[in-house]
């Protein structure tokens, strides 16, 4: 299964997310960056609110593009605990790493929100979204530090992701729908036709635009 675009992909996840269309105590929740495409269309589609989430991949320290583990703007971290051991990384390059990816983390908070809080989930149903998932790491710490904040139901949902990596993912959530599943997984940009960077504008204008945008109406923190 490919996809044309990100805006594609979207609307190809609604098609089986049906579901949850309309529904007041939806809330879709993407991942900037290129989750912010994907989910602004999905959340049209399914006429719900959108929002997003932020995490941050930790980079092997000069094999960045490798993740060692995710970590979340409320201080969830997780851990590859088997590419940490392999490569021998200190515990002081993983703080090192978190506090960097960190700094990046409140960043995004001042450039995306402007101050404002982000939705309260609790008693909710949420649809983690992203444009795809390599190792998972950024989704498993989303779904994580997100299930400790008590939402009534949490969907995680991907147009393409390594087969093994949905499987770990379903013992941490209610439901995911990953529409292609691969045995044999290169990278998330090869489902796609399409696939550049989105660019912190980008993410802003598409919530400016989103239905019920988190960052465009009032809020309660959560």
């Amino acid at each position: 299964m490919r996809f044309a675009n990100r805006a594609d992909a979207g609307r190809a996840l609604a098609g089986h997310l049906r579901a949850y269309a309309g529904r007041g105590d939806v809330a879709v929740l993407a991942l900037p960056r290129g989750g912010v495409e994907v989910g602004f269309e999905l959340a049209r589609e399914l006429a719900v609110a959108l929002d997003i989430y932020l995490v941050r991949k930790l980079g092997v320290p000069g094999r960045e593009e490798l993740a060692m583990g995710a970590i979340a703007s409320d201080g969830t971290r997780v851990l590859n605990t088997a590419i940490v051991a392999r490569l021998g990384i200190t515990d002081e390059a993983i703080a090192r790493t978190a506090l960097e990816e960190g700094r990046e983390l409140e960043r995004r908070e001042r450039a995306y929100r402007s101050g404002r809080a982000g939705t309260d989930v609790r008693g909710r149903t949420v649809i983690l979204v992203d444009d795809g998932l390599a190792t998972g790491a950024s989704m498993r710490v989303a779904a994580l530090a997100l299930r400790a904040r008590r939402p009534e139901r949490l969907v995680i949902a991907v147009p393409v992701a390594p087969r093994d990596v949905c499987e770990m993912l379903r013992m941490l959530v209610d439901e995911v729908v990953c529409l292609e599943a691969r045995d044999r997984f290169r990278s998330v940009g090869e489902a796609y036709d399409d696939f550049p960077q989105t660019s912190d504008d980008e993410v802003c204008e598409l919530l400016a635009r989103a239905p019920g945008s988190r960052t465009h109406s009032s809020s309660t923190p959560g």
